[in-house]
């Protein structure tokens, strides 16, 4: 875990009604580059290679401080608090 707290016990739960798209890029019209599951809610958001880099604000809003990529075939992790992959 690379030394990261806060990921050892996240749920994983479903994806928010099992979202295929970032529902604020959505609403602006946007485009998300990359999608982005909470491990804690399981919002979902887009990357900040995105324009409005919802992820990122979805931490700040919540403190919930791990994501995983929501892209086929991708397992990784980043948790916000650390600024790390886990």
């Amino acid at each position: 875990m690379h030394g990261c707290p806060h990921s050892a016990a996240l749920p994983d739960p479903e994806p928010e009604a099992l979202a295929e798209t970032c529902p604020e890029c959505v609403v602006l019209g946007q485009h998300p580059v990359q999608l982005r599951k909470c491990l804690v809610c399981g919002h979902i958001a887009c990357c900040d290679s995105s324009p409005s880099r919802h992820a990122t604000a979805h931490f700040h809003a919540t403190g919930h401080p791990v994501m995983r990529s929501f892209e086929p075939g991708e397992s990784w992790r980043w948790c916000y608090e650390d600024r790390s992959l886990v």
